[in-house]
């Protein structure tokens, strides 16, 4: 009897997976049905503690309200050399060149404008550059005059036959065409065009 209820008591723990602390014999000297009663008595497991679930609620964002903003209109700034009208110049031009032999000056006008200002020469006793009006009639950056041994005459902008606006000497009076710095040569190429107007006064 004792053997049965043992063997029953084993079979139980087994089926659970449980064999450590059994009352079986050779495992502690014990072999009655107590040892058996009490290795088969159900395992207490402990239970996870579970934390309460706390609901955490963002404050709510404060848009600010749009602003609207109101920017100044772009402006648009024109560099001159000058900010003299057309009415301060000799010539009374809004668009072409002015020279003045006198003041020796030559002017670039654009809308009423001067673009740039600059010194000259003109023509030498004998050969003076005529006063008039007259308009560019064609331009060359690198001519090289056939009446005067094949000279340079760079950036020339051609108005009154073999007159023109050429970079020359301005310390030297010139064959009758008017003489700018290379720089100012440069410009009035650039700026000036067939059929512009080129006012010479005296």
């Amino acid at each position: 009897m004792r053997t049965t209820i043992a063997g029953s008591a084993v079979a139980l723990v087994g089926a659970l997976g449980i064999t450590a602390g059994l009352g079986l014999s050779g495992a502690s000297g014990s072999t009655g049905p107590e040892a058996a009663v009490a290795a088969a008595a159900p395992v207490a497991l402990p239970v996870a503690s579970v934390a309460p679930t706390t609901t955490v609620t963002a404050p709510a964002r404060t848009v600010a309200p749009a602003v609207a903003v109101s920017l100044p209109a772009s402006t648009t700034t024109t560099r001159t050399a000058s900010s003299s009208s057309s009415s301060s110049l000799p010539c009374g031009l809004t668009d072409g060149a002015c020279v003045s032999i006198s003041q020796k000056r030559a002017w670039l006008v654009r809308g009423g404008h001067v673009v740039l200002s600059a010194p000259i020469t003109t023509g030498r006793p004998g050969e003076r550059t005529p006063p008039g009006t007259f308009h560019v009639t064609w331009k060359d950056a690198d001519h090289r005059s056939s009446e005067f041994d094949d000279a340079p005459m760079p950036w020339s902008v051609f108005f009154n036959g073999g007159i023109a606006f050429h970079t020359g000497s301005l310390s030297r009076q010139s064959a009758g065409c008017v003489h700018l710095s290379d720089s100012a040569a440069r410009t009035f190429f650039r700026t000036l065009h067939v059929g512009d107007t080129v006012v010479v006064q005296r």
